[in-house]
């Protein structure tokens, strides 16, 4: 996935992120919010949690970066549920 992020969404292009939650159960509704910024960087980065199988056996993230236009710094885990549009 990095190369092609790095491809679509280069540092200085601004997108809109929505990342989702699914909500299980009754009622079935996902939960969603969106965060809009400029990209300042996307890097795929190991957290403290173990994963068998894996790169130095740990869990590893896609995680983007973002500037927001009020100048604060967000990074965003992305998954299945995220989607990225340019704004």
């Amino acid at each position: 996935m990095a190369s092609d992020f790095a491809a679509l969404y280069a540092p200085g292009t601004r997108v809109v992120v929505t990342q989702q939650v699914p909500k299980l159960g009754n009622g079935g509704e996902t939960l969603s919010i969106q965060v809009a910024g400029t990209v300042v960087g996307f890097e795929q980065m190991k957290t403290g949690s173990w994963y068998a199988h894996s790169k130095d056996h740990k869990l590893w993230l896609d995680r983007l970066k973002l500037q927001k236009e009020d100048g604060e710094i967000v990074y965003l885990n992305l998954d299945q549920y995220s989607s990225i549009d340019v704004a």
